[in-house]
């Protein structure tokens, strides 16, 4: 959710922290800072080697080149606003800011309302200590008791500002121990940065639960949230497990866990192309993403099919393939538009497999009694790979002996670190906060495991190869759905002026009617209700009048019938129907207001089509009232708390 960036090495920092928060915005947030030593500020006064002890060269010839300046009279320069960062940047200017090194953080409010003092850095009495973080601390309040008892002074609403409270009433010149001494006391997760005015260029940072990444210059050091962050600076990462902390200075890195073992780490490289960002003269990266799912669901089965075996091959899972292959049930667990997508897992895999399979939201699945063991398989789908519920989740179910697997679009992120094999996406970065293109992406993923899987039991070639057919003419069919886009924002204007929905699917367009409800509220914040068409008999249809139309997602399969006799039930109350059906019959036309038509697929299949419109339809209304589409309110791209 909210974002961290940090610098360490020769060059002015600020404009380094400005670029990385820019590139974090599309995660979501409300305020934003920073915090710097100023070169400017009082003078160095007598300097000490850094003192504490270790039995690594690496760590002494490292530690070494870490000046502790006690007496030095510098404090942090903490530069803060709320809103965007925009505003961050028109505040630093005029303050000639010179210095190296520093953190910068944007906010998603969890504790406290998004203000100026809320935002972080938050420092400590002193004001020579500062942190960003990023997750939620759960017995602050507790710790914030204990050290208002000590004489500290709280300024914000925060969770955050215990931290570097603590890491004052822990400091005795080595900012290491005093981290480690703090960590030790917090609970509940977080990604967090420090600096301290009197600690020359050094930045500690440590993870438990919530993403860091450590970006490899030459001389020069960099921390994040996010890859993203760190792709105009560099192409080297290392992605810390929790429990790690890494100590950057502009002499190197070293890596430790929290029992002060030093850890080896390997370095990542970064493909450019696949973080490269830019909206390509689209208006916002949301309508950039839907036109680009041609080529993401391309990226998606490219190189992952055996057209003649009629079976799909994915790399990712051969590791587990022989337990796999003895499954007997299915979990899918995920959040939001990923759980959407698990729903209709559900199908597929019902479908092409022999598993009993269910799909669980992950914020609820490790509340219940359950009975995992080797013969059931937990599938986590995750935009972010970070989201914390699914983390949550999978370590719950990790601890009862599942097979985990997961669906993920960012390497070395948490999901893809704690399961047992995975798919990666290979989608580009997607930084509309509402998920399109991922969203599709993992439709045909799913698809692809659930094959893979069905040639192992009842699928046959001939229906292997029907499917794999079907797959690859999908980026077409999408190409001719995005063709018509001019007529679908045509029809999205003549619905544009009304308040309320109801979206209802049938079967496999069941979930796709939650999703595109979804889409709707997310980013033009219309009230909008995704229901299986049969049961908006059972209460929801006492909301429908002249005032309230529906979208009707109605493609020709075995549901085709009943879906049109809940068609009917909506015209009889004077309700607007919207379409979207790959039927030209006249039973479809006749009772619609309006028709969206897409090209048609195996049943399977046919709602990675029939979304596509619905995104448009979201995307236009949106536009038409003047919304911040790619950073709706209230809402975060990567939800890294609980």
């Amino acid at each position: 959710m909210c974002g961290i960036i940090c610098y360490c090495g020769h060059k002015q920092v600020v404009p380094i922290l400005i670029e990385g928060l820019k590139r974090l915005e599309y995660r979501g947030y409300d305020s934003a800072g920073f915090a710097v030593v100023d070169n400017k500020e009082a003078g160095a006064g007598p300097q000490s080697m850094n003192g504490g002890e270790t039995n690594s060269p690496q760590l002494k010839n490292l530690r070494k080149k870490t000046r502790i300046s006690p007496d030095s009279g510098k404090k942090n320069k903490i530069v803060k606003t709320q809103g965007r960062v925009g505003r961050l940047e028109k505040k630093k200017i005029g303050l000639e800011i010179d210095a190296t090194f520093g953190i910068a953080h944007t906010r998603w409010a969890t504790h406290g309302k998004p203000s100026e003092i809320n935002a972080h850095p938050q420092g400590d009495c002193s004001g020579k200590i500062a942190v960003v973080h990023n997750g939620i601390i759960e017995n602050y309040q507790e710790l914030k008791k204990e050290l208002q008892e000590k004489g500290h002074k709280f300024k914000s609403d925060t969770d955050t500002e215990v931290i570097p409270h603590l890491i004052e009433e822990y400091f005795d010149g080595d900012l290491e121990v005093a981290v480690l001494k703090a960590v030790e006391r917090l609970h509940g997760t977080f990604g967090i940065a420090v600096i301290h005015a009197d600690v020359e260029h050094q930045i500690i940072i440590v993870k438990r639960g919530s993403p860091i990444i450590i970006g490899v210059g030459k001389d020069e050091y960099y921390a994040a949230s996010d890859s993203n962050a760190l792709a105009p600076f560099t192409n080297r990462m290392i992605y810390l497990s929790d429990d790690e902390m890494a100590v950057l200075n502009t002499s190197g890195y070293y890596i430790k866990n929290l029992r002060n073992e030093l850890l080896e780490k390997q370095i990542e490289i970064l493909d450019a192309d696949e973080y490269r960002v830019d909206k390509k003269g689209f208006e916002h990266y949301m309508l950039k993403e839907i036109f680009e799912q041609p080529e993401s669901v391309k990226n998606a089965f490219r190189g992952r099919l055996i057209e003649n075996e009629g079976v799909s091959k994915l790399g990712g899972l051969e590791p587990v393939i022989d337990r796999l292959k003895n499954i007997k049930k299915l979990i899918i667990v995920s959040c939001g538009t990923s759980y959407y997508a698990g729903l209709l897992g559900r199908y597929i895999f019902e479908n092409l497999t022999e598993l009993d399979v269910e799909t669980a939201l992950a914020s609820e699945f490790r509340y219940r009694r359950l009975k995992l063991d080797e013969n059931v398989a937990v599938l986590a789908i995750s935009q972010s790979g970070e989201t914390a519920d699914t983390l949550a989740a999978v370590k719950e179910a990790k601890r009862k002996g599942a097979l985990l697997l997961g669906i993920v679009n960012s390497v070395g992120t948490g999901i893809a670190q704690i399961t047992d094999a995975g798919v990666y996406n290979h989608a580009g970065p997607e930084i509309g906060v509402a998920s399109t293109k991922i969203y599709t992406s993992q439709l045909v993923i799913q698809t692809l495991i659930a094959l893979m899987i069905g040639r192992y039991q009842h699928i046959s070639f001939i229906e292997g190869s029907e499917i794999i057919n079907a797959i690859t003419k999908l980026p077409e069919q999408i190409e001719e759905i995005l063709a018509n886009s001019k007529e679908i924002e045509e029809i999205a204007l003549k619905y544009s002026r009304y308040r309320d929905f109801l979206y209802i699917g049938r079967l496999y367009n069941y979930p796709t009617a939650m999703e595109g409800a979804l889409k709707l509220k997310e980013i033009s914040y219309i009230h909008a209700e995704g229901y299986p068409a049969g049961e908006m008999k059972h209460g929801p249809i006492s909301l429908i009048d002249e005032d309230f139309p529906t979208v009707a997602i109605a493609p020709d399969d075995l549901a085709l019938d009943k879906m049109i006799s809940n068609m009917q039930e909506i015209k009889a109350r004077n309700g607007k129907i919207l379409s979207i059906t790959n039927v030209t019959a006249h039973k479809v036309l006749d009772i619609s207001d309006d028709v969206i038509y897409v090209p048609g697929t195996l049943p399977i299949l046919q709602p990675i089509l029939n979304i596509v419109p619905l995104q448009l339809f979201a995307y236009y209304i949106a536009n038409e009232r003047g919304c911040d589409i790619d950073k709706p309110r209230n809402l975060a791209k990567s939800v890294t708390v609980e």
